[in-house]
C-alpha cells in the first residue's frame, strides 16, 4: 500500500533503523550530544533565532505558542479545520478572539488582515497557517506578516507550518513562531513537535505562561540540550536521521524545488484528465481535488490500487480527496498514484484510460530537469 495521506506520511527506511537502537536515557550525556546535533540541523530548517522540541502532537505547540505569546486578544484566521482550532485553544485559556472567517478554498488577504488590527487595537498576536491542510490552501502569511509589523511591530505573529516546514523555504523575517510537527514533511511517526521563534517572541515569553507548555523553562533547558521534562528520546534521534539524510539526499534546497516541481506536475496531471483543484490557492504540501465521486475514487484507490489518498473532514467529508506532496517521494511513486486516479476514472466510467495522467506529469516533471542539463 502507498501511503498518500497528508499525514502521517512514510517513515523512511534508515530513519526507522536509527529509532530501532537501544534506548538511551534523556539526562546523559550521550542523549544530549543527539540533542545538540539535532538542535543545529533544526536551525538550518527554520532559520529562526531560537528552535524549542516538544514532546507534543502539533495542537500542543499551538496551544503553548497562543498561551505564551498571546496576553490579551488573538486574531484567528479560520480557513479550515485547524485555523478554527487556533480562536478555540484561545477561549479555552480566557483569551479573547477575533476571527477572520471563510471557506475552505479561500486564502485570507493582507487587507482584511489589517483591517482587522486596525479595528481591534488589544490584538497582540495573530495565528494563520502557512497551509491549511483540511482544503490544501496556501495563505499569503509572509505579505500578512510584513503588513502587520509596520502597523504594530509587538504584535505576535503565530505561523503554523505543520504542513510547510520541510515543503517549501518559508521567510520568517516577520514570522516570531514557525510551528512544525514530525509526523509531516519531517517523515517521522507522530509526537514531536518544534517552535521556531523570534527574539521578539522569547522576549514575549519572560517566565513562561502554564507548566507542561511553559516556553521560558523550556528555551532554559534546551539551550543546556536538554528538556524540562522528559524527552521525546527516539523521536529527536529520528529527527536528527532525517534531516542528515535530506543533506544527504543534496539538501533542503533540493527537497523544496523537487516538492514545488512534484506537486505541480500532480495538479497539472489531475487536471488533465478533468479534475479540478479545490483551493484557489494550492499549497505545495497536498493535491486537493473536489468531485461528486471523490469518495468512490478515493475508495478504488485504497482497494484496487493500492494507493491510500485522504478525504475532506466536516462539509467537505465525501466532497474532496487530497495526496500527499511532502517528504522525500520518487517520482515513481507519484505516477503511481496519478495513474490510479485516471485507472479509477475509467472504473467509474467517466473517461477511457489512455495514459494522460502518467504523460502529463512526466511531461511537467522532467522538463525543468532537462532545461538544467542544458544550461
Amino acid at each position: 500500500m502507498l501511503l498518500f495521506t497528508p499525514g502521517p506520511t512514510p517513515v523512511p527506511e534508515s530513519v526507522r533503523l536509527a529509532m530501532a537502537t537501544p534506548t538511551l536515557h534523556h539526562r546523559t550525556p550521550e542523549f544530549e550530544a543527539i540533542f545538540k546535533e539535532t538542535r543545529e540541523l533544526l536551525f538550518k530548517l527554520f532559520a529562526t533565532d531560537e528552535v524549542i522540541m516538544l514532546a507534543s502532537t502539533g495542537t500542543g505547540a499551538m496551544e503553548a505558542a497562543v498561551t505564551n505569546l498571546c496576553h490579551d486578544t488573538l486574531l484567528s484566521v479560520n480557513s479550515g479545520k485547524f485555523g478554527e482550532r487556533f480562536g478555540k485553544i484561545a477561549l479555552a485559556h480566557g483569551l479573547k478572539n477575533v476571527e477572520i472567517k471563510h471557506e475552505w478554498d479561500t486564502p485570507a488577504t493582507v487587507e482584511e488582515v489589517v483591517e482587522a488590527v486596525k479595528a481591534n487595537p488589544s490584538v497582540d498576536a495573530i495565528a494563520i497557517q502557512i497551509s491549511e491542510s483540511a482544503g490544501g490552501l496556501r495563505h499569503p502569511v509572509e505579505e500578512i506578516a510584513a503588513a502587520v509589523k509596520t502597523i504594530n511591530p509587538k504584535i505576535m505573529i503565530i505561523a503554523d507550518g505543520i504542513t510547510a516546514v520541510g515543503v517549501e523555504r518559508i521567510d520568517v523575517a516577520n514570522i516570531d513562531c514557525l510551528i512544525a510537527g514530525s509526523q509531516k514533511a519531517l517523515m517521522l511517526p507522530p509526537g514531536l513537535a518544534i517552535l521556531g521563534l523570534s527574539n521578539g517572541a522569547v522576549k514575549k515569553v519572560g517566565e513562561g505562561k502554564g507548566y507542561y507548555f511553559n516556553l521560558a523553562s523550556e528555551i532554559k533547558k534546551q539551550r543546556q540540550n536538554t528538556t524540562a521534562y522528559t524527552a521525546a528520546t527516539t523521536l529527536v534521534i529520528g529527527l536528527r536521521a532525517i534531516l542528515q539524510e535530506i543533506e544527504s539526499q543534496g539538501g533542503l534546497g533540493k527537497l523544496f524545488c523537487d516538492t514545488a516541481r512534484r506537486a505541480k506536475a500532480t495538479r497539472f496531471a489531475l487536471e488533465a484528465l478533468g479534475l479540478h483543484s479545490y483551493p484557489n490557492t494550492p499549497a505545495r504540501s497536498m493535491t486537493t481535488i473536489d468531485d461528486v465521486n471523490a469518495k468512490e475514487i478515493r475508495d478504488l484507490l485504497k482497494t484496487d490500487f493500492g494507493v491510500n489518498v485522504a478525504g475532506g473532514q466536516d462539509h467537505l467529508k465525501g466532497k474532496i480527496f487530497r495526496i500527499n506532496q511532502m517528504g522525500l517521494i520518487a517520482p515513481y511513486e507519484m505516477v503511481a498514484a496519478v495513474n490510479a486516479v485516471e485507472l479509477a476514472l475509467a472504473k467509474l466510467g467517466r473517461r477511457d484510460f489512455d495514459g494522460t495522467a502518467s504523460r502529463v506529469f512526466h511531461e511537467e516533471y522532467f522538463k525543468t530537469a532537462l532545461k538544467k542539463e542544458e544550461k
